[in-house]
């Protein structure tokens, strides 16, 4: 582990990714629909509620027609109303993660990620790919069927939320992080909707040692197909921040490229990350708040900007403001965890982390 500095300095790493994919989560929570909050009304909303820039939790909306539009769980995750983190499967699929690598060790094998699924996770808490193939397992079907029988999502997001834990206790070691998290993904998912859980496992791994968000952001394209639509689109946001291009104009350029793939599908969402990421340039709140802003599925791309920025400056390093309202606690579906404290799940990954 002296690739990564030392065991303290690991420790706060570890724990600056699981506040930094609470708190990201969190931000994008209330606006998560990405055909009814594009990103022009994110910012329409911003400014009415004189929240620009962006540098706390969403504010109250200021009208009652306007809270009918967020999503249900606002309540519990603005600004003067977080008591504690909300539940959410960005976090859960974290936890399960967890206790899949606890119970099994990292020889753990694509059955028993999905007869952890069955034991520990409620059916109406999983969504899109995740439910098709829970659905398939619970009518007895295997692996990769589970995956691809009577499943629409198969390149969605829901493999690249799973992602975090493997980055985490895989520290500088993306190849490894990248395997793990293949193994777990093509449960539900095939073509780019693994990738895109192998290129977050890898990013979170690499931000650990990567001296930049941008060594962090090409460390992790080696270790999926370059010739694939994922690689080519975050290679594409890459070039245009390195160009000079403006942060909206970057996202205005390839939302034209990825039109039609929807505002759940792995590969624009992605984009919307790393020009999160690229453009936040390592400072927590500017990455976390761009990324939220940029729309489409905004909670799970918060959660993932969050994480990644979390672990490249620490949980020391993350302003008061995102971590205080969580008041170490999660609210989890995962059956017996409910209620568990950050910092405790953050001293496990750690051990893992460290284990042989």
């Amino acid at each position: 582990m002296t690739a990564v500095g030392t065991e303290p300095g690991l420790a706060d790493r570890v724990l600056g990714g699981w506040l930094g994919r609470i708190a990201g989560n969190m931000l994008g929570k209330p606006v998560e629909q990405g055909e009814v909050w594009t990103r022009e009304r994110i910012d329409r909303y911003l400014r009415r509620t004189d929240a620009l820039p962006l540098t706390d939790y969403l504010p109250e909306p200021p009208t009652e027609s306007e809270s009918l539009q967020l999503r249900p769980e606002w309540r519990h995750c603005v600004r003067g109303r977080i008591h504690g983190s909300c539940r959410d499967d960005d976090v859960d699929y974290a936890i399960l993660g967890l206790h899949l690598l606890e119970t099994h060790g990292f020889s753990f094998s694509t059955e028993q990620v999905g007869d952890l699924w069955l034991l520990r996770l409620p059916y109406l808490q999983t969504f899109t790919a995740e439910r098709a193939a829970y659905r398939n397992l619970a009518n007895g079907l295997r692996p990769p069927l589970t995956a691809t029988y009577d499943n629409p999502y198969q390149e969605w997001i829901g493999a690249l939320i799973r992602a975090d834990i493997h980055g985490w206790t895989s520290p500088g070691a993306p190849r490894r992080a990248a395997g793990l998290a293949r193994r777990d993904a093509v449960l539900s998912h095939t073509g780019n909707g693994v990738y895109g859980a192998m290129w977050a496992a890898a990013l979170v791994s690499a931000a650990f040692t990567a001296s930049t968000v941008r060594q962090a952001v090409d460390e992790a394209l080696t270790v999926i197909p370059a010739s694939s639509r994922l690689a080519r689109t975050v290679r594409r946001v890459a070039s245009l921040h390195e160009a000079g291009l403006a942060w909206e104009d970057t996202l205005t350029t390839v939302e034209e490229e990825t039109a039609g793939l929807g505002w759940i599908h792995t590969v624009p969402n992605a984009a919307v990350l790393t020009a999160g990421l690229l453009f936040g340039d390592g400072d927590f709140t500017r990455t976390i708040a761009l990324t939220v802003r940029g729309g489409l599925d905004t909670d799970s791309n918060g959660a993932t900007a969050g994480s990644v920025a979390g672990v490249l400056c620490g949980a020391a390093a993350v302003p008061d403001q995102w971590k205080d309202p969580l008041q170490d606690t999660v609210r989890s579906a995962v059956f017996g965890f409910d209620g568990v404290r950050i910092s405790e799940l953050a001293e496990r990954t750690l051990r893992l982390a460290l284990s042989p």
